[in-house]
């Protein structure tokens, strides 16, 4: 007789720590996060998880802290750039990447209420940097990446969820070679796209500055 994928193995009970249940977490994606799930990745019963997680919001923010904790954010990946310009648009780019390969992510970078005090403390440090690095006051560097960051984690939210769903319905009409060849055409028109409106939206900010 088979053991269910659910029920926990016997002998030595295994240890849940934060970064093990993050990690399953991620593993299943936030859009699909339940605690089953979880726990059967973790090898113990979902009543033990609930005695390291109050609820599923809570697991939900946990993993959500622990895909923005890990990003790297441009600053630390490779030289400074130039320009500040040069900067934000390398900025929203490497956003867009986070929030298309993390779907559900982005209600808890862009809801206040839903952020992590962790995450606020990687979003105020970021600004400091922005601060010293470009010469900017701290109010100003605040209000850059906060309005770059919005706009850009919004319409990635929207723009790949669609494109997400489109996919799962060509999948599902067993759509051929072509169709796939459309949606990558429509993938790579929709990001061009992005990219030029990123691009207006930064010189606009800038301007205002």
């Amino acid at each position: 007789m088979e053991t269910s994928a659910s029920t926990p193995r016997r002998g030595r009970p295994r240890s849940i720590t934060r970064e093990r249940i993050a990690a399953a977490g991620m593993e299943m994606g936030l859009t699909k996060l339940t605690f089953v799930g979880v726990a059967a990745r973790l090898g113990v019963s979902h009543m033990a998880l609930y005695k390291h997680v109050p609820n599923l919001e809570a697991l939900k923010r946990l993993v959500a802290e622990e895909i923005f904790c890990r990003w790297q954010m441009p600053e630390s990946a490779g030289p400074p750039q130039d320009s500040l310009e040069s900067y934000l648009r390398l900025f929203s780019a490497s956003l867009r990447e986070l929030v298309r390969r993390h779907q559900g992510l982005a209600p808890y970078l862009i809801r206040r209420r839903a952020t992590t005090p962790g995450m606020m403390a990687r979003i105020y440090a970021h600004q400091e940097w922005a601060a010293c690095r470009y010469g900017l006051t701290q109010e100003r560097s605040r209000w850059l990446l906060s309005t770059v960051a919005f706009h850009c984690i919004a319409l990635a939210d929207t723009v790949y969820a669609e494109l997400d769903a489109d996919e799962a319905a060509a999948q599902e009409t067993g759509a051929g070679g072509t169709g796939a060849e459309a949606a990558g055409e429509e993938v790579a028109t929709i990001e061009s796209e992005f990219d030029r409106g990123m691009q207006a939206l930064i010189c606009g900010v800038l301007q205002m500055l």
